[in-house]
Formats: structure tokens, sequence, C-alpha cells
């Protein structure tokens, strides 16, 4: 009977690590908002990490976050570094390309509470008095992080900070004047 068990747990556990390994090694999660503000002032907010504050949904979940800036003020270089709590960890973020108005590109390194590394995009799109955000993150999975998104859904959980975050810079870019 206990050899039945065995076996059992055996291709229980089998199973489940075939289904782990068959899932996607790369994944993207994706956002998009409309604000009624110029392309000009959407584009500034993101562009400049000082600002991030201020509509960040992370920043939010603990105010008394570490965070420190290297580099230009705002634009290509610019580096965002912060160490919080176990809601926001710690890492960095690399402003790597800012076509103004358009495009922007950031590598996002995260040391806790696991390392890994993501790319990051915000596209700016104009539509009259209003503009198109986009916000989106992608990267590679490993075995541990595959299995994890079994239990828990990331674009779920991320692209719901993705929409707050996006609300926020909505309310903070309509809310100021031309």
């Amino acid at each position: 009977m206990l050899k039945r068990i065995l076996l059992v747990i055996v291709a229980v556990v089998l199973a489940f690590v075939g289904y782990v390994a068959l899932q996607p090694s790369t994944f993207s999660i994706e956002r998009a908002a409309i604000v009624v503000a110029p392309v000009e002032r959407v584009f500034a907010e993101v562009n400049d990490f000082h600002n991030w504050q201020q509509w960040s949904p992370w920043a939010k979940l603990d105010p008394d976050a570490k965070a420190t800036f290297e580099g230009p003020a705002s634009g290509e270089g610019a580096i965002f570094r912060w160490a919080g709590n176990d809601k926001v960890g710690e890492g960095s973020m690399t402003l790597l390309e800012s076509r103004p108005n358009e495009h922007i590109k950031i590598r996002l390194d995260f040391v806790k509470p696991w390392a890994g590394t993501n790319a990051t995009n915000f596209t700016f799109k104009p539509d009259g008095p209003r503009t198109i955000v986009t916000w989106t993150m992608s990267g590679e999975q490993g075995f541990l992080q595959k299995a994890i998104c079994v239990f828990m859904n990331p674009d779920k959980m991320v692209g719901g900070q993705f929409e707050k975050g996006l609300a926020n810079l909505k309310q903070l870019a309509e809310g100021k004047s031309g």
C-alpha cells in the first residue's frame, strides 16, 4: 500500500513538473489608458523618475522606501534606485531610450525579494486633446517563476498595479493646467 501511495505522489510531482516545463518561458503584461492631456505633459511625468513618487502605485505601498537618483535629471541615462518593505522590495530602473512624446524604454532590475531583469516600455500616442499611454513589462521566466505563475496570476497582480498607476498618472496629468 505504501508503495502505491509513493508511486501516486511521484506521478503527481512528475506531472506537475512536466506541466510547469511546458509553460511559456517569456511573459508580457500590458495596460493602456486615455489621458485628457497633451502628449508632452503625459510624457514628461514618465520621463522624469523624480515624478514617479506622485503616480507610481508602488510608491503608495511603501511611502518610507529609500529612493536615490543618479545620472541626468530625466531622459536617457537616468537611474532610480529604491529599497523598501516586502511589498516593493529593492531594485533599480535605468532609462535606456527616450523618444520625446513617443516612447520610453526602461530596464527594470530587481534585487529583492528575488533577482531578475525585465524590460518596461511606455508608448504615447496623441489623439486630439488626449493621449493614449500604454505601459508594458516583459521578460524571461525560469522554472521557479513558471511554477509560481501556476498558482498566482502575474498579469492580474502586476496588471492591476499598472491600472492603478495609469489612473494616478491620468489624474495627475489632467489636474495640471496647460
